[in-house]
């Protein structure tokens, strides 16, 4: 039997901000790694390892010095329809309605205006937010404005999700029932993520594996295979495999944080 094809792969990756400048940064360095459909990928690593430049160079966002980024065999040249990006900051407009800003992606595409409303409505639906449709960024909490950023990301219908950090803004039991609330919405609409996250028990919960990342300039050093079936539940965490998991990953930060110390770079 033929093995699947990655949906995603990107090949030694390697993003140089201010080239050939004093002040050149070396950000990420042969960076390579696959994604299959309907997976769950999470990117953890020290801070200022190169996580978000990873993320926005698989989005298109940064064009790397070296290497390639292919989805579904197409070379990716810059930002396109089969990703879709979610902030940290929620990125919505404040003069836009809950309404407005999930459809902005589809106005973007030319879609009819019933076309639009029935996306829109249904993925408002989808992330708990119908009867908020009207209602505009301020008068909305951190937890609802992420979820309208994921309701405007799933609107457009991607093959990829990017997610950079989307509950880094929010309270700690919100961002447990959103951690919920994404994985069942991820499987309801057969969608395939990638996530930066700085928490261990995050990664660990949400991902079917975990990239581990070094010290800038960021190189993948392990592909770490979560083996706990889906769905999970708070219940999950409880579990002696989950938290040798959680030590695992724990002990790689520790070495690479010990490793910056040592450089002088903390």
């Amino acid at each position: 039997m033929t093995a699947a094809a990655p949906l995603m792969n990107f090949e030694n990756l390697n993003v140089i901000y201010n080239q050939g400048e004093p002040n050149q940064v070396h950000a990420l360095q042969d960076a390579s790694g696959e994604i299959y459909e309907g997976e769950f990928i999470s990117i953890i690593g020290p801070s200022g390892c190169g996580k978000s430049t990873l993320l926005h160079t698989l989005d298109g966002l940064i064009r790397p010095v070296t290497g390639s980024i292919y989805v579904n065999g197409h070379r990716v040249e810059g930002p396109g329809g089969e990703k879709a990006m979610v902030f940290q900051d929620f990125a919505l407009m404040p003069w836009h309605t809950v309404f407005q800003n999930v459809a902005f992606g589809l106005r973007l595409q030319g879609r009819s205006e019933k076309d639009i409303r029935d996306h829109v409505m249904h993925y408002i639906r989808m992330v708990g937010l119908e009867g908020f449709e009207g209602k505009y960024p301020h008068q909305l909490s951190g937890g609802m404005k992420q979820r309208v950023g994921i309701a405007r990301a799933f609107a457009v219908n991607p093959k990829i999700l990017l997610m950079d950090e989307p509950f880094s803004a929010i309270d700690e039991q919100t961002r447990e029932i959103m951690q919920e609330e994404v994985l069942k919405i991820m499987f309801k609409e057969k969608k395939t993520v990638v996530f930066i996250t700085h928490s261990i028990d995050e990664a660990v919960f949400l991902s079917s594996r975990i990239f581990l990342m070094t010290v800038r300039p960021g190189r993948i050093v392990e592909d770490l295979k979560i083996d706990i079936p889906y769905p999970r539940t708070l219940e999950t965490k409880l579990l002696p495999k989950y938290q040798e998991y959680k030590a695992l990953i724990w002990n790689h930060l520790k070495g690479e944080v010990t490793r910056q110390y040592q450089r002088g770079e903390v």
